[in-house]
């Protein structure tokens, strides 16, 4: 009786504990500051470095190198037609706009299921990160695919206890996800996603590495792929809530104080890549 009074407290307790965080993390994305960092990506098609600014409606970004070299003439043309279609056209604004912000909902709706759609179980303190494993809560009922998905995974979840936030969170999928009895598709098992999250600054946290390898059959047989490796660093406060127009000038600018090193042979761009977390 007494074991299973405590195993119910240390369960409530890292329910607790999970509820806390996620309400402070949902509050930073409504709260959060505005930064300018480079998004190292591994992908099929080889390696790129992208130079990215936030600004209110989401962030503007430019590609630095592919495959550890400088654009060619031809890249370069693209990437520069690409900002200039931005800086031109309200309906690119417009759709930039309204994907970031079907981006910041969708996180909020994930991170909003954490601390009822699972199971924690403690697995120890490490260097003051409180570990936590989390199952699927039989209990919770998903109502939409995106959440029944979500409620399949099972995995860990770090998070810092004196700053109450999360630091790390990986999830895989033990069994295939059938979406409406299989008629709309499948998520096939062996999926999985690793999110690393740091402090840039008094109260502000970034995501730093996040993964995701997913694959499957969505309506009428069209696949399912989702393959995503990144590193964020060289995090930088920028001017808070700045308009596209703002945030594209900055980029610009940071991007040829760049290139000029290049040019100047102060930085090799073969040499030069973003820090990644461990030496990796």
């Amino acid at each position: 009786m007494v074991h299973a009074a405590a195993r119910t407290a240390a369960k409530e307790d890292a329910t607790l504990l999970v509820r806390e965080t996620v309400y402070n993390e949902l509050n930073d994305h409504k709260q959060h500051g505005y930064w300018r960092y480079w998004v190292d990506a591994h992908g099929p098609d080889g390696t790129q470095v992208e130079e990215q600014v936030e600004t209110a409606d989401g962030p503007v970004g430019r590609v630095l190198l592919r495959n550890g070299q400088r654009l060619d003439a031809e890249g370069e043309q693209l990437e520069e037609a690409k900002l200039e279609e931005l800086r031109n056209s309200p309906a690119e604004q417009a759709s930039k706009r309204q994907a970031h912000r079907e981006d910041e909902d969708r996180v909020s709706r994930i991170l909003s299921l954490l601390p009822d759609a699972f199971v924690f179980q403690d697995a120890g303190m490490e260097n003051g990160v409180r570990h936590l494993r989390y199952t699927p809560n039989a209990k919770y009922a998903a109502h939409t695919i995106e959440a029944k998905v979500f409620h399949q995974l099972s995995g860990d979840l770090w998070i810092d206890t004196r700053a109450k936030r999360m630091r790390q969170l990986e999830g895989h999928l033990n069994d295939n996800v059938d979406l409406g009895f299989g008629v709309l598709g499948r998520v096939n098992k062996g999926g999985w996603f690793r999110m690393v999250r740091r402090p840039v600054a008094p109260g502000e946290w970034k995501t730093e590495r996040l993964e995701m390898h997913m694959s499957g059959r969505a309506l009428l047989f069209k696949t399912i792929a989702h393959e995503t490796s990144e590193v964020r660093s060289g995090f930088e406060q920028v001017p808070p809530a700045m308009t596209m127009a703002q945030g594209l000038e900055v980029l610009e600018q940071s991007v040829a104080e760049r290139e000029a090193a290049w040019d100047a042979g102060r930085i090799s761009p073969a040499a030069w890549r973003p820090e990644r977390p461990g030496g990796q």
